[in-house]
């Protein structure tokens, strides 16, 4: 098995809230309140979740672009904060990020090949001078862009091409881990498979490590290896691809899944979707207990009071980790249209004995 390149533990970062005259604190924004999680090297950590949820800023804390206000992030086996000056420097190499929005992380001022180069000018022992402009060429190349194109400006490419010069900035150091803050959301739908396809092949040629913070969950599903849900700065559900989208076990992302759109007009009565009430909290102010019961149809008293631990739950064929006191599996079944040329994943929500009364049932069926 693959040994952590980073882990952290029980992340927190809590944004003042200022009142009064005297602009004294009078509450906090929890954004992040308590996340832990491993990235292995090579893999890819998906982390999904609605908007608000404190999925940027936990890439921003990844990065140390922004102190916690508690918690651990290890890198490499270094003690991230624990880093000053040369030495953070130096660590920073090693973790690079690519922006959500390709029209505003790039300066419009630079050319391209100043911008690609930037990283190169911050720790000059990476490239020599006189070796730079060959660097920028070969990293153009690399992201499927033409080389000769190194005095152009950003004004004069497309959204997808400004990405791939994002994207070949965060390469530049050859880094470790690249965090990827929803790095296609602002694209075409043509052109994100095509960013997402070249990640995949950095990935496999460089030996990177994503954290890959999205919203679309057919998106994050193509490209992850391991998927981490969050909602209201936790993470509510955390496993392998197949486990999160075939057995998923907190009522959260059953409700997000459930959400996502059937392309076959035909096929669209067919999937049960989950409609759920009431509004998000406000991180502000977010609800005691977990964080999810004023939203979730499962919710008991238990819920209001206790917080529940993220840990390995069953979820009808094995185990993962899930922060629900009552979580139980939600059963992927593959139903095939008329024309028996298309399928389509309905999901229900059921509990261990209904999975095994469905058994059964396909069994006589069999038989008869």
């Amino acid at each position: 098995m693959a040994e952590p390149i980073l882990t952290a533990t029980d992340l927190v970062k809590h944004y003042p809230i200022k009142g009064g005259v005297l602009r004294r604190t009078v509450g906090h924004v929890k954004a992040v309140d308590g996340v832990s999680f491993e990235l292995l090297k090579g893999e890819t950590l998906g982390i999904v979740g609605e908007s608000g949820c404190g999925k940027s800023t936990l890439g921003r804390l990844l990065m140390r672009l922004e102190e916690p206000t508690s918690g651990q992030v290890v890198f490499d086996g270094v003690d991230m904060y624990s880093q000053k000056g040369r030495a953070m420097r130096k660590l920073r190499r090693d973790i690079q990020i690519v922006f959500q929005d390709p029209y505003t992380s790039l300066n419009p001022r630079k050319t391209v090949g100043d911008i690609i180069a930037e990283p190169f000018d911050i720790h000059p022992d990476v490239v020599p001078k006189n070796g730079r402009r060959k660097a920028v060429q070969d990293l153009l190349d690399m992201v499927g862009l033409n080389p000769e194109h190194i005095n152009r400006y950003p004004h004069q490419f497309s959204g997808g091409q400004r990405q791939r010069i994002g994207i070949a900035r965060g390469i530049a150091l050859n880094p470790k881990v690249l965090i990827c803050d929803e790095p296609v959301s602002a694209l075409d739908v043509s052109v994100q498979a095509q960013v997402v396809n070249l990640m995949e092949k950095l990935q496999d040629e460089l030996g990177l490590s994503y954290i890959f913070i999205a919203h679309d969950l057919s998106v994050v599903r193509h490209i992850s290896d391991r998927v981490g849900v969050m909602y209201l700065g936790k993470l509510a559900e955390l496993g392998e691809e197949d486990e999160i989208y075939g057995r998923p076990t907190h009522p959260y992302t059953q409700a997000l899944l459930s959400a996502v759109p059937v392309p076959d007009p035909t096929l669209r009565d067919k999937k049960e979707q989950i409609v759920l009430t009431g509004d998000v909290p406000s991180p502000a102010n977010p609800p005691s207990g977990c964080r999810f019961h004023t939203r979730c149809w499962k919710a008991q008293d238990k819920c209001k009071t206790d917080v529940p631990l993220l840990e390995l739950r069953p979820d009808g064929v094995g185990e993962h980790l899930s922060a629900c006191h009552f979580a139980s599996p939600r059963e992927v079944i593959e139903t095939v249209d008329v024309s028996d040329q298309e399928v389509v994943f309905k999901a229900e929500v059921r509990d261990q004995a209904s999975f095994e009364e469905q058994a059964v049932a396909t069994e006589g069926t069999k038989e008869s």
